[in-house]
């Protein structure tokens, strides 16, 4: 027998964490495994980031003294996600009374049940459920009238720093943008489709994009010509492309952020956001029960302006007792120490 059958597989060992700059997303393994790298996870906190693969709740008590939740009482997480507020709810619970959660990312779900789970939150005091939260209506057949309500309007950061789930332009990934990537057709498939025309209306409305015209008439034109624009780093080239004509020291910046707000408004689209969140507003005074409480953190300005003209009309019509007098923003400390926080506002309603 050749002696070579008789050596053992080669060690393949991990790629070396530096514990400063690791390159990718699967390079952080040490950020992915907080249970392991509790350590490593509290310096990148500190410096004021999100340890990878995690996500950080933002404006935790301020939603909290709102709801003003007791034991006994049912409530509703409307988008769980990491699950950071739904355990601080949780723990106001006690263990008296449940609460539900719902989601519809099909890939997060299964990681936080198993996590919650872990922590001791089993079926007695916690129902979790993939489906969207314009369903709320199908969650009080088997709830009940709900005392509070959480909606979180914003993209969690697990989701962010996966390339592979195409939010983010930082590193290169497919540009998917789905919420639920079993359903619906993701950004490239969109872009396929588009007109230059509807694609300018999209991010102007749904990001408030000052370059909408430019930028959509290079994605088109890019398009029609035959280029591929199948992975988030192709957009963000595209887009950077078109605007190189922005003077000054501001150039970066600026393309920057209209990378940002380009992605924003794609994602708004092929998951339908704004016809979700119109729906969910909609149906939700039906679910509260009388003094019910709901809070809703949206992170820019189409989200806000829904939120808010759906809570002054039902307040007008006496349907909600009080609403907030204005939107809440995050302390500047929470700001300091966590920069996903910024843009964050907090409006709340109390059922008639």
């Amino acid at each position: 027998m050749d002696s070579m059958d008789n050596q053992e597989p080669k060690h393949q060992r991990r790629i070396r964490y530096e514990g400063t700059h690791p390159k990718t997303f699967k390079e952080k393994y040490k950020e992915l495994q907080p249970e392991k790298y509790s350590d490593t996870v509290a310096k990148v906190i500190q410096k004021g980031s999100t340890p990878a693969g995690t996500h950080r709740s933002i404006c935790v008590n301020e939603i909290l003294e709102f709801l003003q939740i007791t034991p006994g009482q049912t409530g509703l997480d409307a988008t769980l996600g990491y699950g950071g507020h739904t355990q601080e709810m949780l723990k106001c619970l006690n263990s008296k009374g449940h609460l539900y959660a719902i989601d519809v990312d099909s890939i997060e779900l299964p990681r936080t049940t198993t996590r919650l789970e872990n922590l001791g939150y089993g079926s007695d005091i916690l129902t979790i459920k993939q489906m969207n939260f314009s369903d709320i209506d199908q969650i009080v057949l088997e709830s009940g009238p709900l005392n509070f309500v959480l909606a979180d309007l914003g993209v969690s950061s697990m989701q962010i720093d996966n390339p592979e789930r195409g939010f983010s332009f930082k590193t290169d990934g497919p540009l998917d943008l789905r919420l639920n990537p079993a359903k619906g057709i993701s950004a490239a498939s969109r872009l396929k489709t588009i007109t230059q025309k509807e694609l300018q209306g999209m991010l102007t409305e749904n990001a408030d994009e000052p370059y909408s015209e430019v930028i959509s008439r290079a994605i088109i034109s890019a398009i029609k010509k035959g280029i591929d624009i199948s992975t988030t780093l192709k957009l963000q080239l595209i887009i950077k492309d078109a605007l190189k004509f922005i003077p000054g020291n501001n150039r970066d910046d600026e393309i920057k952020k209209s990378c940002r707000r380009c992605f924003q408004a794609l994602r708004i689209d092929v998951n339908n956001e704004y016809e979700v969140l119109h729906t969910f507003l909609e149906k939700l005074p039906a679910t509260l029960a009388e003094g019910g409480r709901v809070a809703i953190l949206s992170f820019h300005s189409g989200e806000d302006r829904l939120v808010k003209k759906s809570f002054q009309r039902l307040f007008r019509e006496g349907i909600y007792r009080d609403i907030a007098p204005d939107a809440i923003r995050p302390t500047s400390e929470e700001c300091n120490t966590n920069s996903r926080a910024r843009s964050a506002k907090l409006r709340w309603a109390i059922k008639a």
